[in-house]
């Protein structure tokens, strides 16, 4: 059942502060409409699409919930799409990532109480990349589907990394190492990424492919999708180097280079 259409009142814009009890009419916050009426019954806001103080928050109590984030970035929950953006973005807004033993879990964090989630590849996708001007500096600045806007700095780098996946699965599209290797720009970068395109594949053994993602926030990973990654070929550079692509980008006064995977 997908509980998505529950009603929410308000949005991401005015987000509301959590307090550190958790109501006793609402039980386990393991489900979409009790977490949304936690959220809304808390005192006080942030404007804007603030990020809650996480990291201050230690909930002891842990629960599961039937919610995915899918590969392409979809939001699934007891096996339907969750559709209403604002939704989304609210509770993107407490995503949590933690590592244990080499092991890495995703919640949705608030002060009361953990809510595991099941993350297929990165919890964050950008959809957008453009130039920014300030204080007669350049920046390359990257939004997700969810509102994060993020600039490519030092703390903010981008990464190549692999990624398997099964695509009887997840319904995956390969993204394989050759896609980086086409000389011409635009081939390539049409190429290169697969979250526009997820529904293409038709095949269904598992594959190794190369991703672009991005460091965002509280160490929590944005994949880059393929048209971003295009766009990104345009503003940059290409280049040969002892038989790679080099992919070539200006920000903040600072240069950044990918180089792309040979097959």
């Amino acid at each position: 059942m997908n509980n998505d259409n529950n009603s929410v009142e308000g949005s991401h814009k005015k987000l509301i502060e959590a307090p550190t009890s958790k109501p006793s009419s609402l039980g386990s916050l393991d489900n979409l409409d009790a977490l949304s009426q936690y959220i809304k019954s808390t005192k006080g806001t942030r404007e804007g699409r603030a990020i809650p103080p996480l990291e201050k928050w230690h909930p002891k109590d842990i629960a599961d919930m039937d919610l995915t984030i899918k590969a392409n970035g979809e939001w699934w929950h007891e096996g339907g799409q969750m559709t209403r953006e604002s939704l989304v973005s609210l509770f993107a807004t407490i995503l949590w990532k933690e590592e244990n033993n080499g092991v890495i879990e995703y919640f949705l964090k608030t002060p009361v109480q953990k809510i595991r989630i099941q993350v297929e590849d990165a919890p964050l996708l950008i959809n957008d990349v453009g130039i920014v001007q300030e204080d007669d500096m350049s920046w390359l600045e990257f939004t997700t589907t969810t509102g994060d806007v993020v600039r490519l700095d030092n703390e903010h780098p981008i990464i190549l990394k692999a990624y398997n996946s099964n695509k009887s699965d997840s319904n995956e599209s390969d993204f394989n190492n050759s896609d980086f290797n086409n000389s011409n720009q635009a081939n390539q970068a049409n190429q290169v990424s697969t979250a526009d395109d997820v529904a293409d594949s038709q095949e269904s053994a598992s594959t190794e492919q190369v991703r672009p993602y991005m460091t965002v926030r509280n160490g929590l990973t944005a994949l880059i999708g393929r048209n971003t990654f295009y766009h990104l070929t345009e503003i940059g550079a290409l280049s040969e180097e002892n038989g790679k692509t080099i992919l070539t980008l200006q920000s903040g006064g600072q240069s950044y280079s990918l180089s792309m995977p040979t097959d």
